[in-house]
């Protein structure tokens, strides 16, 4: 088997823990046989600074020539005063529209020897195991117009949705959930919201096509505020984009850190592109401190919905469990009774993991 796979490291840490994630894709590669190509492309800032652009056309191309897509992270302060269209953003929205990349999913599992990391108490989140299904190619963040009008003392932007964008990503979900635990909440702002009240409607409608799971609806604000005092009650969320956008990042306190949650967004018919929740954090960036796992775990992510290597995953999720489960962890989650290990260290550690098992 060979599988192509576009890399796009972008700014900040993105390039240090993409280079983690090929790293042990290339363990896989020799544990299980498997050849994969890596073709490398520029996106976001570091796109900006080469092509004047955040998505070159050869980005783009080389990512719809691909078999899936693996994103490390785009932004950063050197280009926070671009006008709109040269924001490093600018070329995430917009790979995401190109490959119409209409459904994230992002699960969000703790991990027992983590439980310390996270600001909420042990028994508040014991147990946590949830699926995000967001949409991704309408809402606020692509409708239009979306600009400043009357010499900038005004400004609009659009919430936009058709009743089929907001139909295929609701079939998702309830997909997702019957392979789960059957239950779904659906996430809207339907009391304000004519697109809500619509999203309602075909939550109501779908669910008649998927009788054995539980369907509640949750408005956006008691769900932000159920994720942090009752996040067990949760299966599978699946809300819009802006409401799933802020939830996901949110529910990053059930691990501890924004740097233990990978993420998938998937097409109906296409590449998939597979990117950690973390930003760039520039901060750090350089440094060789950057906890590489929400990025492997994106990997795994990737060879299980793209190239349905099911064993190949597993083995790099019970690599990265057994790793934290001897306690090594990288300096954002603030381990004082555990080993600590950078960037690289990390990533060797799973890769030991991954070839030790028969």
């Amino acid at each position: 088997m060979s599988k192509k796979i576009a890399m796009l490291p972008g700014d900040g840490i993105g390039v240090e823990v993409t280079k983690a994630a090929k790293q042990v894709l290339e363990a896989i590669s020799e544990t299980y046989d498997i050849n994969f190509e890596f073709s490398t492309y520029d996106i976001g800032g570091s796109a900006i600074d080469q092509h004047g652009t955040p998505l070159p056309k050869d980005t783009v191309k080389g990512c719809k020539g691909a078999d899936a897509v693996l994103l490390g992270a785009v932004g950063g302060p050197k280009w926070d005063q671009n006008p709109s269209d040269l924001r490093p953003e600018r070329g995430l929205l917009g790979i995401r529209k190109a490959l119409d990349l209409y459904a994230n999913l992002r699960p969000v599992k703790g991990f027992k020897q983590l439980v310390h990391a996270s600001p909420l108490k042990e028994e508040i989140i014991q147990g946590s195991d949830l699926l995000i299904v967001r949409e991704l190619t309408g809402g606020l963040y692509f409708g239009k117009p979306s600009e400043r009008q009357d010499n900038g003392n005004a400004v609009i932007d659009t919430l936009s949705y058709t009743k089929e964008e907001m139909e295929r990503i609701i079939d998702k979900a309830f997909q997702s959930a019957q392979i789960r635990n059957q239950h779904l909440t659906s996430v809207d702002k339907a009391n304000v919201l004519e697109s809500s009240k619509l999203w309602r409607e075909i939550v109501e409608e779908k669910r008649k096509e998927y009788p054995d799971v539980t369907v509640d609806h949750v408005l956006v604000d008691a769900a932000a505020m159920k994720l942090i005092t009752d996040p067990t009650d949760f299966d599978v969320i699946v809300t819009e984009n802006m409401f799933g956008d802020i939830l996901s990042d949110e529910a990053s306190v059930l691990t501890g850190s924004l740097g233990m949650l990978p993420s998938a967004s998937l097409a109906e018919n296409g590449v998939g592109l597979y990117e950690p929740a973390h930003g760039s954090a520039p901060d750090i960036a350089g440094k060789g401190i950057a906890n590489p796992i929400a990025m492997i775990l994106s990997a795994a992510m990737m060879l299980r919905y793209s190239f349905a290597l099911n064993d190949e995953a597993n083995a790099i999720e019970s690599a990265v469990e057994s790793v934290i489960n001897q306690n090594y962890h990288t300096a954002d989650l603030n381990n004082e009774n555990g080993q600590l290990v950078n960037t690289e260290e990390m990533t060797r550690l799973i890769i030991q993991a991954i070839k030790s098992v028969d």
